[in-house]
């Protein structure tokens, strides 16, 4: 058995936070996953929530016991939140991805089945990946400012008010954005690098994401220690829909009008008090400016 697994057995049961809303409905439910930790060899304490507010309040609960790990399970929100309580803390993260789309465990490897994921956590071992940061808040992934925050807010009220799949409302709200996008009129400080920006968005990376073919969206590394910056000029439907054309034939990076930095910091100023930011998939309304850090290795993980 392997050294973390011999630590979480002499310990006391390892808390899980689950999501019971995530993937549509369809996540594992409490007694299902302490079946498959026993199954593992380990027993858990699951604690169930509704409300995404709710999340940070059991994980720092959790965490004055200090365990040797935590364990998200749910979508990337549920996996953000809970990393956003334990980074720096000295409790690694365990992840038992059942959300929609799962992008951090994917790009860490992690399997997608919850009793292979709990496998993982009891004979994995710990890494440490970087964390962004925007004004204080953490994110695994990405935020984002303009289009993608349009989107995000207008595909929650589709879900809400039309009883619409997360699928189905990200595609009716992703026609609505981008027959109205809007440009964003900004000032970004791009480490010691000022640069006036008028854009539909602008789209900050934990690492840096492949862009183009048909591995668009992923991640081949989350411990480079960098925030990737991207933005565009481009602002029609037609424009944008050029942009992902660009993208899935491998020419997006050669498109003069796209822009993308590494940096180790971005403030971004703006003449709006506040702004909407989706991190993780999840909406915040930020007073400006906007701080962008990387923390780099800041979370320990569980990983194959």
């Amino acid at each position: 058995m392997h050294a973390l697994a011999h630590t979480l057995v002499a310990s006391n049961e390892v808390p899980v936070i689950l999501n019971r809303h995530a993937g549509g409905g369809r996540s594992a439910d409490a007694e299902a996953l302490g079946a498959a930790f026993r199954d593992a060899g380990l027993e858990t304490r699951v604690n169930t929530f509704a409300r995404g507010e709710e999340i940070r309040k059991l994980a720092r609960r959790a965490l004055r016991e200090r365990p040797p790990v935590l364990v998200a399970a749910g979508g990337d929100g549920t996996v953000s939140a809970v990393a956003d309580v334990v980074r720096g803390s000295g409790t690694a993260l365990g992840v038992i991805p059942v959300g929609t789309l799962n992008h951090f465990a994917r790009d860490l490897g992690i399997p997608l089945d919850p009793a292979e994921a709990a496998r993982v956590i009891a004979a994995g071992r710990r890494v440490g990946v970087d964390v962004g940061e925007v004004n204080g808040r953490a994110f695994i992934n990405n935020a984002s400012l303009g289009l993608y925050a349009d989107l995000v807010r207008k595909r929650k009220r589709q879900q809400r008010h039309l009883r619409r799949s997360k699928r189905m409302a990200m595609l009716w709200a992703a026609l609505e954005v981008l027959d109205r996008s809007r440009l964003l009129d900004l000032r970004l400080e791009l480490d010691d690098r000022v640069q006036e920006c008028r854009a539909p968005f602008v789209f900050v990376g934990n690492n840096d994401y492949v862009l183009e073919g048909f591995e668009i969206g992923r991640r081949e590394r989350l411990d480079g220690g960098m925030l990737n910056v991207y933005t565009t000029r481009r602002s029609s439907a037609a424009g944008l829909f050029g942009l992902a054309l660009r993208a899935l034939f491998g020419s997006l990076r050669q498109a003069d009008d796209f822009v993308e930095s590494a940096v180790r910091s971005l403030r971004v100023e703006s003449r709006r008090r506040r702004l909407l930011v989706a991190t993780d998939g999840e909406l915040h309304a930020f007073d400006t400016p906007l701080e962008f850090r990387i923390r780099p290795r800041a979370l320990q993980v569980i990983v194959p």
